[in-house]
C-alpha cells in the first residue's frame, strides 16, 4: 500500500461506516453524529464524557454539545455528576437507547463482517498485530520518544 493510499483508508472507512448507517439513522430520525456519540458511549461506558468523545472520536466538541442535548432531550442519554468531581458530567445511556444500541450493534457487526471479508483467520490476527505495533510506535512518538 503506497503512502497516500494509507492515508485515505481511514477515511474511507468512516464513509463506508457512515453509508451503511444511514437507515438506522432515517429510521430512527437520529443524525449520524448523535448516533455515533450514542453507540460510542454503549460500547466505551469507561469513556464517558464529551471530552472522551472529542478526543478520542474525534467530534467537534460544538457537535457533541448540539447532539448530547438532543440525545438528553429525546431521553437517550442522561447526564449524571462525576463522583468526586463535580465539574464533571458523565454521560449514560438510558433504557429508551436500548433498542437504538441493539440496532446499532447489529449494523457494526454487520459492517466489521464485510470490511474483513475474504481475510483469513492468519491474515486477521497478523492486521491486529500490525495495528498494535502502530498504534505503540504514534504513542512514542507523541511522548517524543522517536
Amino acid at each position: 500500500m503506497d503512502f497516500i493510499k494509507g492515508i485515505e483508508l481511514p477515511y474511507k472507512i468512516l464513509r463506508a461506516y457512515g453509508q451503511i448507517c444511514k437507515g438506522i439513522c432515517k429510521k430512527t430520525q437520529i443524525p449520524q453524529t448523535a448516533f455515533d456519540i450514542l453507540m460510542f458511549l454503549a460500547n466505551n461506558p469507561n469513556l464517558n464524557t464529551a471530552r472522551d468523545i472529542v478526543q478520542i472520536r474525534g467530534i467537534k466538541a460544538n457537535l457533541v454539545s448540539i447532539n448530547v442535548d438532543r440525545l438528553v432531550n429525546e431521553g437517550l442519554l442522561e447526564r449524571r455528576p462525576a463522583p468526586g468531581d463535580r465539574r464533571k458530567t458523565i454521560l449514560v445511556c438510558t433504557e429508551k437507547a436500548a433498542p437504538f444500541i441493539e440496532q446499532g450493534h447489529i449494523i457494526q457487526s454487520q459492517f466489521l463482517e464485510q470490511l474483513f471479508q475474504g481475510i483469513d483467520a492468519a491474515q486477521y490476527q497478523n492486521f491486529l498485530g500490525t495495528l498494535d505495533r502502530i498504534d505503540q510506535n504514534t504513542t512514542n512518538m507523541m511522548k517524543g520518544k522517536m
